[in-house]
């Protein structure tokens, strides 16, 4: 398997908490400030990018976060400017809210805000995203399907995502929707990538090797048909329920990890000696 990051993700399967202890988002602030450049809120998924930066820039100054700022970038124009990759190759932190995926896509995808993310993400930024801000990461997305369905040939649709994860395809809002049968259905179609469902109030941040640790309250699913035996997708009819055999599945809670390069769970040191 070829690397599947370049940098540090956090990715958040939304609705994390904002209130109370904030775990993941005051770790997205750590991380940051370690960068000493601003934290930059990426709005470009939503359509109500005022509210929902006002909000995340209260949550993060409260926090700790001692420059933040809004990238609100309502056209591809805007993220062809020179002040705008400005602003995100000075970033120390950057964070993508939740909305629509393919809302960012069409809007950044094959601009300099594309490259600047990449370059900056390659050079140590430390990348968020929650919701659709966390299914963008992988190169291949999930855009859209049935919730609490079996996995069939057409309970889902894919796109191209934003690319800083390579090899993985992610879902969120994960248990709260019932969306391990869309998820395995996406597996099915490529099962040379792993799926990764992230709960609500959840996340996995990964560093450069390729280690992914899960921090929060809930679970993350990880589905790998990389062993699978056999697979009925290309025989299946539409509605018809998929054939799987031979996969593995994995269920994470805090403190438990995954090795993306390895394809194996991580089991706390404390686990181990019980």
């Amino acid at each position: 398997m070829p690397d599947a990051v370049d940098g540090t993700l956090l990715i958040i399967g939304g609705a994390e908490d904002k209130k109370k202890d904030c775990e993941i988002l005051k770790e997205f602030v750590r991380l940051a400030q370690r960068r000493e450049g601003k934290i930059v809120i990426m709005t470009a998924a939503t359509q109500l990018a005022e509210k929902v930066s006002t909000e995340y820039i209260k949550i993060f100054q409260r926090l700790g976060g001692k420059d933040v700022v809004s990238l609100d970038i309502p056209s591809r124009q805007q993220a062809q400017l020179r002040t705008t990759t400005e602003t995100i190759l000075s970033a120390g932190g950057i964070f993508f809210t939740g909305g629509d995926q393919l809302r960012i896509t069409s809007l950044l995808g094959g601009t300099e805000v594309d490259y600047a993310l990449n370059e900056a993400y390659r050079k140590g930024t430390i990348i968020a995203g929650t919701s659709a801000g966390a299914s963008v990461m992988s190169a291949t997305m999930i855009v859209g399907g049935d919730n609490d369905s079996t996995p069939q040939q057409d309970a889902l649709s894919m796109a191209p995502g934003m690319g800083l994860l390579r090899e993985v395809v992610i879902d969120q809002h994960f248990a709260q929707r019932g969306r391990l049968g869309r998820l395995v259905s996406a597996v099915a179609q490529q099962p040379a990538i792993l799926g990764i469902g992230i709960d609500e109030d959840t996340a996995v941040l990964i560093n450069r090797q390729g280690e992914m640790k899960v921090i929060g309250s809930q679970t993350v699913t990880v589905v790998d048909g990389g062993r699978c035996e056999h697979i009925n997708v290309s025989e299946a009819k539409p509605e018809q329920p998929l054939a799987l055999t031979g996969i593995a599945v994995h269920i994470l809670p805090r403190g438990y990890g995954f090795d993306l390069q390895d394809r194996q769970a991580m089991v706390p040191e404390e686990d181990e000696e019980k």
